[in-house]
């Protein structure tokens, strides 16, 4: 512990004990200077009266129980700056371990600083194959980190790599605060009283509501639906009712697989009405780190969920009547930058506040500091997905693209507009567990190796598909001269025609004009793929040197709720850029390539 001394060895007895704050005019523990004289034989200055300041300064009022210890200047020494005290050195620590000179001040009635001060925050990114956790300082370097595998069940095996906090030297006394990001639509229901879980988490990739699926698009009610609220849109311009008027469901979205767990899952059905909770991840882990005393989600977690209304900000009560399921198993909505409460001491030895909870693809935004209108983001991880943000204006478009809550911080809400793309990660994982090459980082080399893909096309269908759930993977155009290197080059050649497609539908339906491109995620360490991408937008692209976006976005904003980091202006000079992709080719030259790969996908194969 360190205990505060005054150091009076030298000082004289009729040496003026007194603040050197000229404010707060609280006498230390020696007697008041005579009115006139400075505090230290200095120039003259009015007398002061306790608990008064100097005469024409506002009464500045001190309880005597929150009284700061007022230390005196050593004489000899130079006084101390108006407004600061000097600071005690901890005790039994000889002189020889401070330096030479004046001793530092600390202002009148502040804390020291010392080591348990919060140095470091915590980002953790829970992903659909990883669990990443990531310790980032002032200058949002990592100081430690540590990687789970994820599976069906949950966590399984020992970290892949690095080290948590204690490994790195750190204690979790150090933390000023914990970011939690999280992938958007896997969700869980529990018994409100016991907090046991009615079932598994039920992954965005769950397929069982496919057949639920298909009925509601395809039924009468819907039909009625898209045009009532056509008219309406109609008749009042009112951008919230365009939405509504082209709404269809995918196997995606919560709400559908929601649904069907109200149909097919007994106990949630007779718990329904007074003792069933509904949460997405972000949401579990809340209710589980802090003992069940917090049940929140954030904006940005509520409105991918495809049940949560962006333009009213409130969960959707038309949507939740028109699929039987009661609005109040929702938890509240909170500010994605906010404090939601501690850690429970029994985890982590000491309570660590949760001060951030964010989706993974609006807190990988945030992460690449893309604050303005026309700023976007592309992550190329299991998925991908195109983000752009529209500021104070949220675009309902039909078709690829749909309307998101960025983030929201006090009064600031940021939307989004995204559009996705499956089997990104999925196909270059699924190659290397086919042995088509023994390392990720040969892959850029092999598809540059080969002048194209001489003809052969691959068909993604690996990972659920929003759009078409059925769909198969496929390789199209193979002949007895294929080799590796002309399939790695197709997978590649895959990730980026399809970004091109997705990029042209944004430039269409997106009126906002488009500024700086950013990517991250692990395929963006591909350079074949970044830079063809590059030549197939026009555009160029920049690469962080850190593309762990996810987790640095939490930490951003668990920093900025803790007081870590001051401002945004802050956060984006601690950004850091690798590499910058500029176009070297004409998008002409890859139009056979994409063009065959287009004819290719209308013939693609089903399940």
């Amino acid at each position: 512990m360190w205990q505060i001394f005054v150091e009076t060895a030298q000082t004289k007895r009729e040496a003026p004990l007194w603040c050197s704050c000229c404010v707060c005019g609280i006498p230390g523990p020696g007697p008041a200077p005579p009115a006139g004289e400075g505090a230290a034989g200095g120039a003259a200055r009015p007398a002061l009266l306790p608990g008064r300041g100097l005469p024409g300064r506002p009464r500045r009022r001190h309880l005597p129980a929150r009284r700061p210890r007022c230390l005196p200047a050593p004489v000899g020494r130079t006084a101390p700056a108006p407004g600061r005290l000097w600071r005690a050195r901890p005790l039994g620590r000889p002189h020889s371990a401070f330096r030479a000179g004046p001793r530092r001040a600390m202002p009148c009635g502040q804390p020291d600083s010392g080591a348990a001060a919060a140095r470091y925050v915590l980002g953790v990114d829970v992903g659909s194959t990883v669990v990443k956790c990531h310790v980032y300082d002032r200058s949002a370097a990592v100081r430690g980190f540590s990687h789970r595998k994820v599976s069906a069940g949950g966590l399984r095996g020992a970290p892949r790599s690095g080290a948590g906090p204690s490994a790195a030297g750190l204690h979790m006394r150090q933390i000023a605060g914990l970011g939690i990001s999280t992938q958007r639509g896997t969700f869980i229901t529990w018994h409100k009283r016991t907090g046991k879980p009615f079932h598994n988490f039920i992954s965005w990739q769950d397929l069982r509501s496919a057949e639920l699926v298909n009925s509601w698009n395809n039924s009468l009610l819907l039909k009625v639906v898209h045009v009532i609220f056509t008219v309406l849109h109609f008749l009042t311009g009112n951008d919230r009712f365009l939405a509504p008027s082209f709404l269809t469901f995918s196997t995606h979205q919560a709400s559908m697989k929601l649904s069907w767990v109200f149909k097919n899952i007994h106990e949630v059905k007779a718990a329904r009405k007074n003792n069933c909770c509904f949460g997405t991840v972000d949401t579990w882990l809340l209710y589980r780190l802090t003992k069940g005393s917090v049940y929140a989600t954030d904006y940005s977690n509520a409105s991918s969920t495809g049940i949560f209304e962006p333009f009213t900000k409130c969960w959707n009560p038309t949507l939740c009547n028109l699929l039987s399921i009661p609005v109040s198993i929702y938890p509240p909505v909170r500010d994605t930058s906010f404090n939601f409460g501690s850690t429970d001491s029994e985890i982590f030895g000491v309570p660590i506040p949760i001060m951030a909870v964010v989706a993974d693809q609006q807190s990988a935004m945030f992460g690449e500091c893309c604050f303005h209108p026309g700023d976007v983001k592309l992550t190329m991880g299991t998925g991908g997905f195109w983000n752009v943000n529209t500021g104070e204006h949220l675009f309902a478009a039909r078709g690829s693209l749909y309307p998101l809550i960025g983030w929201k911080i006090g009064e600031e809400v940021v939307y989004l507009t995204e559009g996705s793309i499956s089997d990104v990660g999925t196909a270059i994982k699924w190659a290397l567990d086919i042995e088509l090459f023994t390392n990720v980082d040969e892959t850029a080399e092999m598809a540059q190796s080969t002048a194209d893909s001489q003809g052969v096309c691959f068909i993604p269908g690996l990972q659920v598909s929003g759009d078409d759930p059925y769909l198969c993977a496929s390789f199209m155009g193979l002949k007895p001269s294929t080799n590796r290197n002309h399939l790695v080059r197709a997978i590649l050649e895959s990730i980026a025609f399809r970004n091109k497609l997705l990029y042209d539908i944004i430039v269409r339906k997106v009126h906002i004009p488009l500024r700086t491109i950013r990517a991250d995620g692990g395929v963006s360490n591909n350079s074949f793929v970044m830079q063809m991408t590059s030549d197939l937008i026009n555009k160029k692209i920049e690469k962080p040197a850190n593309t762990e976006m996810s987790s640095l976005g939490a930490a951003f904003l668990a920093g900025l709720a803790s007081g870590f980091w001051t401002d945004k202006k802050q956060l984006k000079k601690l950004r850091q850029v690798e590499a910058v992709f500029e176009p070297q080719k004409d998008s002409e030259e890859y139009r056979p390539a994409m063009d065959a790969w287009l004819q290719a996908m209308k013939h693609s194969p089903h399940r």
